[in-house]
């Protein structure tokens, strides 16, 4: 049966109210009552995990909002196991997981936005390795698995790498925002390949029309967009080991490849031609302005590229889907490099290790866990066992389909890199490039930042 939102509110409105015997919180579906659901994934780890009367503490970076999302998904973890789970959420918690955890008080299980800051504590013997099976069981049941294993193994103590960090909750940067209708009138199609891409940016300029809205200002962090067209270049010029070793360190930031990635976001964004406003307008165009092109009449731009969160940024009474639509941003057809995605999310990591916080890992395994986030909002997930007729939105829907046809999936480069170079040098020089500057010459001042603090 297709997931229906109203039949999921008239069990929400059934169940609200609704405590469980033992003290825990109504839940959001109830068990058994949409066949969407995986509910035999739920019942199968009810049975086989059995956490009564034991608690569970975990901090990440939720609140408002998204801490009620959280703790609806936790609150079947609660129901299936007797556990007791105390989520905090926090606007800093990256200061305050190191702080507990040189303390002696971290919690059981720390939520990272990024997989830098887990590294550094999986070095220090801060985190519990999660083991080789639940590294198995990530290659072997995420898209493109392989990719989300490597982001979450890290060196240990001695330097040996283990699997320290379980991804879920993730979002998707390597998109394209159109508006359909401009696209129907004017008679485009939408691409399938990078050459499609460059061939339909040269066909709007010959029919008089200007193909892209781009913005790099975002007040004192003006330039991260670029930055992010960078990442998404070198993930489709270079394979990806090559993408891994640029975000290391482990080759240099002038490198020929790297600053291929780099001239490759200069042909769309260097072209007066291409760009609403000319070239010199992208650095001084703030980001959340940019798309607004889109919605003129007639189109100031016909494409954005932007992440998954942009739509929040549109005139209100957008509705995504029918006034604005998205596409893959597309790879080179000749480079046979697959579907490579750009993004980001949180990884869950053992700080305190339990019994309980492990049953935890096993339970963000089951398809459910991630379903009954998916049914509500702002969710997408890698995992293939999901039923994704249980998204709230098309929109979502669509977002998953990017995530479960990935080929490779790598983390947002510059998040991953020295604050000192990912959320400054890289920033500025991509601004300075923009702006005109020799590529080679602002790829040498960021390596050499970036030697200067090794």
């Amino acid at each position: 049966m297709k997931f229906n939102p109203l039949a999921c509110a008239a069990v929400l409105a059934l169940t609200s109210g609704m405590a469980w015997a033992d003290g825990h919180a109504a839940l959001k579906f109830a068990p058994g009552e949409d066949s969407a659901f995986n509910w035999a994934s739920y019942e199968d780890f009810a049975a086989a995990n059995d956490f009564s009367g034991q608690e569970m503490s975990m901090t990440g970076p939720w609140t408002g909002a998204d801490k009620e999302l959280v703790e609806n998904m936790l609150a079947y973890f609660e129901a299936a196991t007797g556990a007791s789970v105390n989520y905090s959420g926090s606007d800093s918690f990256e200061q305050d997981i190191v702080i507990a955890s040189q303390a002696g008080s971290a919690p059981n299980v720390g939520v990272f936005p990024q997989p830098g800051l887990a590294a550094d504590l999986a070095a220090r013997g801060a985190l519990a390795p999660l083991g080789n099976e639940t590294a198995d069981w990530v290659r072997d049941n995420y898209a493109a698995g392989q990719s989300w294993v490597d982001l979450g193994t890290y060196g240990n103590e001695s330097g040996e790498d283990e699997l320290f960090g379980f991804f879920y909750k993730v979002d998707v940067k390597s998109l394209v925002w159109y508006v359909p209708e401009a696209f129907d009138e004017a008679g485009y199609d939408i691409p399938e390949s990078m050459e499609d891409l460059k061939a339909l940016t040269d066909q709007i300029v010959a029919d008089g029309g200007t193909p892209w809205c781009i913005g790099l200002g975002s007040g004192a962090a003006t330039g991260w967009p670029a930055t992010d067209w960078v990442e998404d270049m070198m993930l489709r010029t270079q394979a990806p080991d090559v993408y891994d070793q640029w975000v290391a360190n482990e080759i240099p930031f002038d490198d020929e490849r790297v600053l291929e990635a780099i001239e490759e976001y200069g042909y769309f964004a260097r072209n007066d031609t291409y760009v609403d406003g000319g070239a010199t307008s992208v650095a001084n165009t703030d980001f959340r302005d940019s798309p607004g092109g889109l919605f003129e009449f007639p189109p100031k731009c016909y494409m954005h590229r932007q992440a998954s969160f942009i739509p929040t940024f549109f005139p209100d009474g957008t509705e995504v889907g029918e006034d604005v639509d998205f596409f893959y941003f597309p790879a080179y057809a000749e480079k046979d490099l697959g579907k490579p995605v750009l993004g980001a999310g949180t990884l869950f990591a053992l700080t305190n290790d339990s019994p309980v916080a492990r049953g935890f890992i096993e339970f963000l395994k089951t398809p459910i866990a991630h379903e009954v986030w998916m049914a509500q909002s702002g969710f997408l997930t890698p995992h293939k066992g999901v039923n994704t007729d249980t998204y709230a939105s098309d929109t979502l829907r669509a977002l998953g389909d990017v995530l479960l046809g990935a080929t490779t999936f790598r983390f947002d480069g510059s998040d991953l890199m020295p604050a000192e170079i990912g959320a400054d040098a890289f920033w500025k020089g991509m601004v300075a490039y923009t702006g005109g500057e020799d590529g080679a010459s602002v790829a040498k001042t960021i390596q050499d930042r970036w030697s200067s603090i090794q």
